[in-house]
């Protein structure tokens, strides 16, 4: 099936919680041949990926201090800052009608519209003279699909460097030295640049690549109880932070996948618990990862089987890449 739908949602609210519940509830009812464009921004947020850990990513204490808060989205992917200098835009689907390069476009049209030499760089960052504007994110649950990032205008980079804890490997494999440095806001290029100009020129690119005349969603027309319960559960410490466990061994490694960090708690030489937290686009393996580990010989040959018993190809060749370097730090 072909788009016949647009539409779209700007979210008056910069509050992440009640913001990312409405962003599941617009997934859940995106009609058939429909596509959302939702736009949204969030204040002073750290928003880590579906697997990552919350302490790990950030300086949680820092941030909270600060007035800021720590929340966790469904997508995989790796700890973004949101602030009110940062405008938010997710693409709402179904799996016939997703399409990351049209999507992609959709943006980097509206970029470009102000004479910013904006590009594709791989799968999940756009950039301009090779530094990231905006990184997106991905995410999947039956038939219904979003894609979903940032889009740097005049975020507050003292603060984005302040509250995110990136792993000094992480940016020496990107041949750089901070934060601050990866990536740039849009606002040096177009000093006066302002976050109604973005979402206006975001507007007219969704119509002019899709081919069809966006409608506007109204905030009366969607369920403030679901979206209530939504916000309530995303704002819990259960879903932010989860259960830290005990542990006694960690590791943390960059990935031909991505960071991995694991942690075990052994007792008798028997893995009891285990976690894996990862930065990588697959929502799956990091759990998957984790749960294969309990009950084995900590460092045993039986971690070697332990790919073996993925379903997928790709988890496979993750988990061989995983027990390989965890049996060559121990």
């Amino acid at each position: 099936m072909s788009l016949n739908k647009l539409s779209y949602y700007n979210s008056s609210s910069t509050d992440p919680y009640h913001n990312i519940a409405t962003e599941e509830y617009l997934l859940r009812h995106v009609a058939p041949g429909e596509c959302i464009l939702y736009v949204w921004q969030n204040f002073k947020t750290v928003v880590i990926g579906y697997n990552q850990n919350a302490w790990k990513e950030c300086r949680v204490r820092e941030l909270e201090a600060d007035g800021g808060s720590l929340a966790r989205r469904l997508s995989g992917g790796g700890a973004v800052f949101h602030d009110l200098g940062n405008l938010n835009f997710t693409f709402l689907v179904r799996s016939t009608e997703y399409d990351v390069a049209r999507q992609s476009e959709v943006i980097l049209k509206a970029v470009q519209s102000f004479g910013i030499p904006a590009m594709r760089d791989g799968r999940n960052d756009l950039t301009a003279d090779g530094r990231k504007f905006s990184g997106n994110a991905f995410y999947r649950t039956g038939d219904y699909c979003y894609q979903h990032g940032t889009i740097l205008i005049r975020a507050d980079m003292q603060k984005m460097e302040r509250y995110l804890n990136v792993s000094a490997e992480k940016l020496q494999s990107k041949g750089v030295d901070s934060v601050k440095s990866r990536v740039v806001n849009l606002c040096e290029y177009v000093p006066d640049m302002q976050i109604s100009d973005m979402r206006a020129a975001l507007l007219r690119a969704f119509g002019e690549v899709c081919g069809l005349e966006p409608a506007p969603l109204s905030e009366s027309g969607l369920s403030a109880e679901e979206i209530g319960e939504g916000a309530r559960r995303f704002g819990s410490w259960e879903w932010r932070f989860g259960r830290r466990i005990p542990f006694q061994y960690e590791m943390t490694k960059k990935l031909s996948w991505g960071e991995v960090l694991v942690q075990f708690h052994v007792a008798g030489g028997i893995v009891k618990e285990a976690a894996v937290w990862s930065d990588c686009l697959d929502v799956e393996f990091p759990g998957l990862a984790g749960e294969a580990f309990v009950g084995t010989r900590y460092g045993s040959e039986e971690w070697d089987e332990l790919p073996g018993k993925m379903e997928k190809e790709t988890h496979r060749e993750r988990m061989a890449e995983l027990v390989g370097c965890l049996k060559e730090e121990n």
